[in-house]
Order: structure tokens, then C-alpha cells, then sequence
């Protein structure tokens, strides 16, 4: 097994797996499983033979051990993103030691698998991270997919953009949120398909939509007579996505019996369907999405914290439509031309004056609301030009919170004595707030800490001052 990747190479294109652990038993155990994967394997009993390594000669995955004599996997994990950020590094852990594995997912490192080691499950992580490596086959891929894709050139979406691609490096959990109608799913399918599992299935669960007393058999499947109206054993959609992505919509919905069953499918891997006395282990990457502030549903007891740090390893802020007002002459031309085609005419033009309404508008249904409003405009418009007479805006839609700090200092300015005082003072702290929030990315615990405030206090405030 130990000889130079250059010979090995030579001789054969096989990939080569760099494994870092102690016992030696261990090391033979997987040398062995990995050879009849066709695959070379190097060893490293510690953390500074494996520097050298790295170092000296190219490898297509590392996979370290947590604890090694001189020092820990994480540090090795952390050397290999500032060295070697291209090659691939799972980690093994002890049983049940999941913080360890979060904080090594945390640090970019691509999964985990904990002992004693299932074999399965680690020639499944292998063979998803040796695919990984293998960067024309995920290029072909991501240049092919097909629907709709992030559209905009604002710095909001070319950031968007350059996580998407970091995080499909890596099998983490990964926590999308952003307002409704800003596109997670779409995200999710992005990261699905630059990633490894790009040729396994995606299967999307909308949580809030699954009635409670079926949520575990639609996730996790049943056995026939399990129950009344089980005629036939059922496969989950959990075990649906195997060798794929599992996006669970909207997870702030799930009930919290559900979240424990949940918490297990992603320290464990394992599931149990309804009826089966055994446990089945499941290959699916979990990514989740909600609009809800988890943070805030954690401290009032209605989210398990267990949960939120397993399915949050990785944030990804989908920027809301206010956020992004370039981009919105580039998407209405999109979505235009796109129903344009589907209804089979030329698709109108935008006057400039309807541009400007749309411009200024806050659009509190993002994306999705921009959408119905073209439909409608596109429905009414017979001339070829889409004009303001087309567009209807909704008129209680909050205000832009630009334009709200703007109006506040205007009004303040224009009141005398103590009322204008107060409303300055008003704005100052409205102003310390939303900075707070936008520093903790809205997570109103993380930002009364900064504002050096009880989490009760800043709630009241914020509703107080009518902070959205």
C-alpha cells in the first residue's frame, strides 16, 4: 500500500486516499476497504507526517481521525483549508461525539463518519468525495442545469453565488433563510447540483404541509400493518433521497416530537419507519429553509437547540428583493420573456415610468410578488408596452427601511421642543437596533447581547419602535 503516489500514478489513474490515524488496526481496516474500491491509499500515524505528505505528493481525499498523538483532526482540518482548500477532508469521530464532527463541518471539512466504523456508510462518504474531486464531471454538470437560475449581477447575488459554491464542496447541513418568494428553493436545487450528489435525487418536503399525525410515515416510511390503512410497506422520503439531497421547507413547522426524530436522521444517519423494529442508515445531505427567525423560536421553546446547531452548520442569506432594487430590470425582462414563451407572443417592453414604479416599490412578497404583478400587467397590456396603468402595487406594503429612517429624520426635524428630541432620540435607537440585527444576521439573542440588553427588552423595543 505505502508507495509514492508518483509511481502509483503512473502505473494506474486510480484516486489516492491519504488516511491519518494511530491504531493500526483501524489504518488496515480501511487500506483494505478502500482497495477494493480501487483506490491507492497512503498512511500517516499523526498530524505532522501528514503535513509532509500533503506537502510533497497530491491526493484526492484525506481522511483523518480526530485524535492523533501530536495534536488534534480539527487542526489538520483547519491547516488543510488554509493549504490545501481543493482537497477534500472527512473526519473520523468517537460514538456520539457530534460536537466534535459540527465543528469540523464548520471548519470546511466535507463529512463525517463516527466509530466503530459502518463500512457502508464509509464507502458511500468516499465515493461521493472522490466525485467531488473530480472537477470536469461537476463542471459538465453545473453547466447544464436546466429551469431557472439566480439572476442579478448586484454584490447581494454575486456573494450568494460564491457561497452556493463553497458549500456544495462539502456535505454539512446548510440553513437557508430569507423572506417568502426570494427563491430558497432554488438555492437548495443550486447546491444540489454542484455538488457530489448532483446525480442522486432531490427531493423537496414542504414541512408546514404535511399534516402532524402523517409526518412520520411521509418522512420515514411504515411497515404493512403498522398501523390502520397500512396495506403495503411504504419507502419514507427520507430513504426517497438516498445518494441525494433531502430540502426540508419550511422546518421551523415541524413539531417538535418530529424534531427529535429529525435531530437522529442527521447526528446518526439512521432512520426507523413506522413499524420496523431496526434501524435502516440513510446516505442524504439535509439542507433546510425557512422564513421564521429559528434563533427566536429556540428561546421561546418552540424549536429544539439541539436541532437549530445540527441543520445550521452553514448559513446562506438569500437577500430579500429591497435589498437588490439593480436587479429588478433584469429579472422583469426574465420572467416577461419567459411568459412570453409559454403564452407564445413577443413579450412586451417596460416604460420608463412603469420601471420607476417598480423601482420605488418595496416589494414585501419579493421575487414571487414581482411575478404576479408582470403576470397581471402582461394580461391587461395589448399594445406592446406595459405602462403604470398595468401595474397595480399593493398600497399597505411597508415602507422601504431606507425611506422609513429618511421620513423619521425629515418629520423630526420639522417638529419643535421635546417631541422633536424624542424622535430623534427614537431614530438613534431605532438606528443602534437594525445595525445590531443586520451584524448578528437578525438573530434578536446574538443582537441583545451586542446591544448589552435582555432578549425580552430588545423584543419589546423592536416592537415598540415598529422595527419589521
Amino acid at each position: 500500500m505505502n508507495v509514492t503516489v508518483a509511481s502509483a500514478r503512473a502505473a494506474s489513474p486510480r484516486p489516492v486516499v491519504l488516511i491519518v490515524d494511530d491504531e493500526p488496526d483501524l489504518l488496515e481496516l480501511v487500506s483494505l476497504t478502500l482497495s477494493r474500491m480501487n483506490l491507492e491509499t497512503r498512511t500517516a500515524p499523526d498530524v505532522g507526517t501528514a503535513r509532509r505528505l500533503l506537502k510533497s505528493e497530491q491526493f484526492d481525499l484525506c481522511l483523518t481521525d480526530m485524535r492523533l498523538p501530536d495534536g488534534d483532526g480539527l487542526d489538520l482540518v483547519a491547516w488543510i483549508q488554509e493549504n490545501r482548500s481543493d482537497l477534500p477532508v472527512a473526519v473520523i469521530t468517537a460514538h456520539g461525539n457530534v460536537e466534535s464532527a459540527v465543528r469540523a463541518l464548520k471548519l470546511g471539512a466535507f463529512d463525517f463518519v463516527s466509530k466503530p466504523l459502518d463500512l457502508g456508510v464509509l464507502r458511500k462518504l468516499v465515493g461521493s468525495a472522490i466525485r467531488l474531486g473530480d472537477r470536469s464531471d461537476i463542471d459538465s454538470a453545473t453547466a447544464n442545469i436546466r429551469g431557472p437560475s439566480l439572476i442579478g449581477s448586484s454584490a447581494a447575488m454575486e456573494q450568494l453565488r460564491e457561497m452556493i459554491a463553497r458549500v456544495a464542496r462539502s456535505q454539512a447541513p446548510v440553513h437557508i433563510f430569507g423572506e417568502s418568494g426570494t427563491g430558497k428553493e432554488l438555492v437548495a436545487r443550486l447546491v444540489h447540483a454542484s455538488g457530489a450528489r448532483h446525480d442522486g435525487p432531490f427531493i423537496a418536503v414542504n414541512c408546514g404541509a404535511i399534516p402532524t399525525e402523517l409526518m412520520e410515515s411521509e418522512l420515514f416510511g411504515h411497515k404493512r400493518g403498522s398501523f390502520t390503512g397500512a396495506v403495503a410497506d411504504k419507502k419514507g422520503l427520507v430513504q426517497s433521497a438516498e445518494g441525494g439531497t433531502l430540502f426540508l421547507d419550511e422546518v421551523a413547522d415541524l413539531p417538535l416530537h418530529m424534531q427529535v426524530k429529525l435531530l437522529r436522521v442527521v447526528q446518526e444517519k439512521t432512520i426507523r419507519p413506522v413499524g420496523e423494529s431496526r434501524e435502516e442508515t440513510v446516505d442524504v445531505r439535509i439542507l433546510s429553509a425557512t422564513h421564521k427567525n429559528l434563533a427566536d423560536l429556540v428561546a421561546d421553546g418552540r424549536f429544539r437547540e439541539d436541532l437549530f446547531y445540527r441543520i445550521n452548520v452553514i448559513e446562506l442569506k438569500v437577500p430579500s428583493l429591497r435589498e437588490r432594487p439593480g436587479d429588478i430590470p433584469q429579472l422583469a425582462d426574465t420572467i416577461l420573456g419567459r411568459m412570453g414563451r409559454r403564452m407564445g407572443i413577443d413579450a412586451p417592453q417596460i416604460g420608463e415610468e412603469a420601471f420607476q414604479m417598480l423601482r420605488g416599490y418595496p416589494f414585501p412578497g419579493n421575487v414571487r410578488e414581482l411575478e404576479n404583478i408582470l403576470e397581471r400587467a402582461l394580461t391587461l397590456c395589448n399594445a406592446g408596452t406595459i405602462t403604470t396603468e398595468h401595474i397595480k402595487l399593493r398600497t399597505a406594503a411597508r415602507p422601504v427601511p431606507e425611506l422609513a429612517s429618511q421620513s423619521a429624520s425629515t418629520s423630526a426635524a420639522t417638529v419643535g421642543g421635546s417631541a422633536a428630541l424624542g424622535a430623534q432620540l427614537e431614530d438613534i435607537e431605532r438606528d443602534a437596533i437594525v445595525k445590531a440585527l443586520e451584524k448578528t444576521r437578525y438573530n434578536k439573542t446574538a443582537a441583545a447581547k451586542v446591544l448589552g440588553m435582555s432578549f425580552r427588552a430588545l423584543r419589546y423595543r423592536i416592537k415598540k419602535l415598529g422595527i419589521e
